[in-house]
C-alpha cells in the first residue's frame, strides 16, 4: 500500500474510533492501539506535509494561539427561547401552540437542556469549514480551531448515504462533564488559580481562549440539536433531523423524546427533575418543541424568540441562609480550603450546613463575616458553594474572619507561593496531608481498601505513645504485624480488623493504573494514569521516563509530564515504590485486560449496561468492576443504545425509561449468570 492510500486507510479508521468512543461511547480498542494508530499517521504525515488536509485527526490541535476573534453572520439567526417556570406555564405555551396551529394536530420533542453554551458548526461538502458562536444571535465569533480540539465533533460528516448539496449547518450545546469539571476545579486549587463557578462558566471561558492546546486539555463535548441546509431546515418533522444527525456520526442527546400532548411533556419534565443528578452533565431544564417544521414556519418567531419552542426551567438550586462560622481544611497538597458552616437549609433534596469558600482570595472578594446572611449554590454532585453575601441584611453584629497564618493542623508558617491564591501547609509530616494522601490512596478509584474510612484513618495517624500505627500509605502494608494495636482502637473488634487486613492485602492486586493514580501525583488523574499504565506496563519504566518521552504521549503534555517526572525524581518517592513493591504490591501489566488481577473471558464485549438502585450483595463500583473485566461498558444513563439495566430496589427513573424503551432489566443474580460463561 502505498503512503497515501496507507494515510487515508489511517484517517478513516481513526476517524471510526473517534465515533465509536466520544459519539457512541463504544470504544472497540485499548488506548494503547488507538495511540499506535495516531503515531503511526502523524510519522507518515511528518514525512509527506504535501498529503496533510485539514479534517486530518492530526490537525485537531495545531497552529499557534490566535489573536482574536473574527466575527460572522449567520446563516439563520441562533434566537434565544422563552421560559417557562411552572407548569401552568408549560400548559399556557401548548394551548398557544394549539390556537397558532388552528386545526392542526400537533406533536411536540422534549430535550434536556443541557447547561452549556450554543455553538454553530459548518460544513462544506461534508467538511468542518468554520466553528462560529452563538453571540448576539446575529453575529458570533469565529472559534473554529477551538470547536476542532472537540473530540465529539466530527472534522468530517459520515458519508455512508451522499450528503446533500449544499452549506449543512449543525448547532449544538457545547458543555463540560460533571467530572471533568471537578477535576479542572481540584488541579487550578492545587495550582492556586480561580476556580471556576460552574461547569458552563468554565465551558464558555474555555471556548474563548485563544490558545486550541489549553482547549484541547480540557475536554469539552457537545450534543447537536439542530440541522439546516442552506438556512433552512431539510425535514418535515424535528425529530427526523435528530435522527440524521446521529447518522451522519454527529452526537445527539439519546434521552430526547416525541410526546403527544402535555401530560406526556409533564411526565418527561417530572421524570428528568428527578433523575437530574445521575447525569454526567448539568442540566436547567427541558426544551420542548413543536416537532412539524411546517407548523413552526407557519407560528414564526417573535424579535427574540421563536414562537413554536419554549425552555421549561427546573428550580434554581440556590437558598438563602446564615453564615455562623469559617473552617479551615488541609489537602493531601498542603492546599488551605475555607469551609463555611452555616445554619442548616434544604437545598436539591438535602439537607446543607457546610459549603466551599475556595480561598482567601475568594472569601475577600465575597466580603464575608461572621453571621452574614449568604445565598449558596449546589451544582450536581459538586460541593455547595457561596454565591454572595446579602449584605441589605446586615445588622451591625456581623465580625470579619482572620485567614490563619499557620498550618491549622500542625502549626507551620503556610506559604503562598507566587501568583498563587491558595495558601498551602509545606510541611511533609502534617497529619492533614498524610491522613488525606491515605484515604486518596486507598479510595475506590485507586486501590479501593474498603472499611478504610475517614474515622478509622484518623485512629491510624494519630500518635500513640508517640508514634502513630501508619505514618504514610507505605505503613498500611505493615498493618498485619500490628494487628494486637488494631484491636485496640475504637470499634474494631476482630471481625472488623480482619477484614481490613485483607481488604489491604487485596489492593496488591488492583493494577498499575489505580496504584498510578492512588500515589497522589499532581495533575495525575484516573485517566491520565490509565494512558501512562497502558504506555509504559510497569512502574519500573515509569519512573525511568524523561520529560521529553512523558511529553510525547498522547493527551499528555508538558505540565503532567513535569509534574510526573518531579515526583519521582523525589528520594522519598524512590524509596516509597521500593517499599511497595517489597510487600508484593503488582506494579506491572501482565496480561491483555490493562489488568494484574488474571483474565476473565470477555462475554460482555460490545455490550452496554446501566446499573441503578441498590443491589443485594454488589455495591456499584463491584458491579461496574465486575462488568468492566468482562468487556463490557457502564453508562450513566439509558439510552436506546443501552443493552442492559441493572436495576435493584429503588431503581428510580432509570427502571422506568428501561422500560419505556423495551430494554433488557435484569437483577443481580441475572448479571452474575450473564457474566459465568459455564452457564
Amino acid at each position: 500500500m502505498g503512503n497515501e492510500s496507507r494515510i487515508e486507510a489511517l484517517r478513516k479508521e481513526i476517524n471510526q474510533h473517534d465515533y465509536r468512543y466520544y459519539v457512541l461511547n463504544e470504544p472497540t480498542i485499548a488506548d494503547v492501539e488507538y495511540d499506535a494508530l495516531m503515531k503511526e499517521l502523524e510519522s507518515l504525515e511528518k514525512a509527506h506535509p504535501e498529503l496533510v488536509t485539514p479534517d486530518s485527526p492530526t490537525q485537531r490541535v495545531s497552529g499557534e494561539p490566535a489573536v482574536g476573534f473574527e466575527e460572522y453572520l449567520h446563516l439563520r439567526p441562533m434566537l434565544s427561547l422563552d421560559n417557562s417556570y411552572s407548569i401552568d406555564d408549560l400548559g399556557d405555551w401548548v394551548r398557544r401552540c394549539g390556537k397558532l396551529a388552528g386545526e392542526e394536530d400537533l406533536d411536540y420533542v422534549a430535550e434536556l437542556k443541557i447547561d452549556g453554551l450554543s455553538l454553530s458548526l459548518i460544513y462544506e461538502g461534508g467538511q468542518l469549514q468554520r466553528a462560529v458562536t452563538r453571540g448576539d444571535g446575529v453575529r458570533g465569533e469565529v472559534v473554529t480551531g477551538n470547536a476542532r480540539t472537540i473530540r465529539s465533533i466530527p472534522l468530517r460528516l459520515a458519508d455512508e448515504e451522499p450528503l446533500p448539496a449544499g452549506t449543512i449547518e449543525v448547532r449544538g450545546e457545547v458543555y463540560l462533564p460533571m467530572a471533568v469539571f471537578a477535576q479542572i476545579n481540584a488541579e487550578r486549587e492545587e495550582q492556586g488559580l480561580p476556580l471556576f463557578a460552574n461547569p458552563r462558566n468554565a465551558a464558555a471561558g474555555t471556548m474563548r481562549q485563544l490558545d486550541p492546546r489549553i482547549v484541547a486539555e480540557r475536554r469539552l463535548e457537545i450534543f447537536c440539536y439542530q440541522v439546516l441546509l442552506d438556512g433552512q431546515p431539510p425535514f418535515a418533522t424535528h425529530h427526523e433531523s435528530l435522527e440524521w444527525m446521529e447518522q451522519h456520526g454527529l452526537r445527539v442527546n439519546p434521552t430526547f423524546a416525541r410526546c403527544r400532548d402535555l401530560e406526556e411533556l409533564i411526565d418527561y419534565c417530572s421524570r428528568w427533575n428527578e433523575g437530574r443528578d445521575e447525569l454526567p452533565y448539568e442540566i436547567d431544564g427541558v426544551v420542548v418543541k413543536v416537532d412539524q417544521v411546517r407548523l413552526q414556519e407557519m407560528m414564526g418567531a417573535t424579535a427574540r424568540s421563536p414562537r413554536w419552542a419554549i425552555a421549561y426551567k427546573y428550580p434554581a438550586r440556590q437558598a438563602s441562609t446564615r453564615l455562623l462560622d469559617v473552617v479551615y481544611q488541609v489537602g493531601r497538597t498542603g492546599a488551605v480550603t475555607p469551609v463555611a458552616i452555616l445554619e442548616p437549609v434544604r437545598l436539591a433534596g438535602t439537607i446543607v450546613s457546610r459549603a466551599s469558600l475556595h480561598n482567601r482570595d475568594e472569601m475577600e472578594r465575597l466580603g464575608v463575616l461572621k453571621g452574614d446572611w449568604v445565598f449558596i449554590e449546589k451544582s450536581g454532585e459538586i460541593i455547595p458553594q457561596v454565591l454572595k453575601v446579602i449584605t441589605d441584611r446586615r445588622t451591625g453584629e456581623e465580625t470579619p474572619f482572620d485567614f490563619p497564618a499557620d498550618c491549622p493542623v500542625c502549626g507551620v508558617e503556610l506559604i503562598r507561593p507566587t501568583g498563587e491564591v491558595v495558601s498551602r501547609c509545606p510541611s511533609i509530616s502534617c497529619p492533614a496531608k498524610i491522613r488525606e494522601g491515605i484515604l486518596h490512596f486507598s479510595s475506590r478509584r485507586a486501590m479501593r481498601i474498603d472499611g478504610l474510612g475517614e474515622a478509622l484513618v484518623e485512629q491510624l495517624t494519630l500518635p500513640r505513645q508517640g508514634v502513630p500505627l501508619v505514618s504514610g500509605i507505605g505503613d498500611l502494608y505493615r498493618l498485619r504485624e500490628r494487628r494486637p494495636e488494631l484491636l485496640d482502637l475504637e470499634r474494631m473488634g476482630a471481625k472488623s480488623v480482619d477484614n481490613l487486613l485483607d481488604q489491604i492485602e487485596r489492593s496488591k492486586e488492583a493494577g498499575l493504573a489505580r496504584l498510578i493514580f492512588g500515589l497522589g501525583i499532581r495533575h495525575v488523574g484516573e485517566r491520565t494514569a490509565k494512558i501512562l499504565a497502558n504506555h509504559f506496563r510497569s512502574m519500573q519504566r515509569l519512573m525511568q521516563a524523561e520529560p521529553e518521552e512523558l511529553a510525547g504521549i498522547y493527551e499528555i503534555g508538558e505540565v503532567v509530564a513535569a509534574a510526573v517526572h518531579a515526583w519521582f525524581e523525589a528520594a522519598e518517592n524512590h524509596a516509597l515504590i521500593g517499599r511497595l513493591e517489597g510487600y508484593g504490591v503488582r506494579m506491572v501489566i501482565d496480561d491483555d485486560n490493562g489488568s494484574s488481577s488474571g483474565t476473565v473471558e470477555r462475554v460482555f464485549e460490545g455490550r452496554q449496561f446501566v446499573v441503578t438502585g441498590t443491589l443485594p450483595t454488589m455495591k456499584r463500583d463491584e458491579a461496574k468492576s465486575f462488568i468492566e473485566q468482562r468487556g463490557g461498558r457502564v453508562m450513566s444513563s439509558v439510552s436506546r443504545k443501552t443493552d442492559y439495566v441493572v436495576a435493584g430496589e429503588e431503581a428510580g427513573s432509570k427502571l422506568d425509561r428501561a422500560r419505556e424503551l423495551g430494554i433488557m432489566v435484569i437483577d443481580e443474580a441475572g448479571l452474575l449468570k450473564l457474566g459465568d460463561p459455564t452457564q
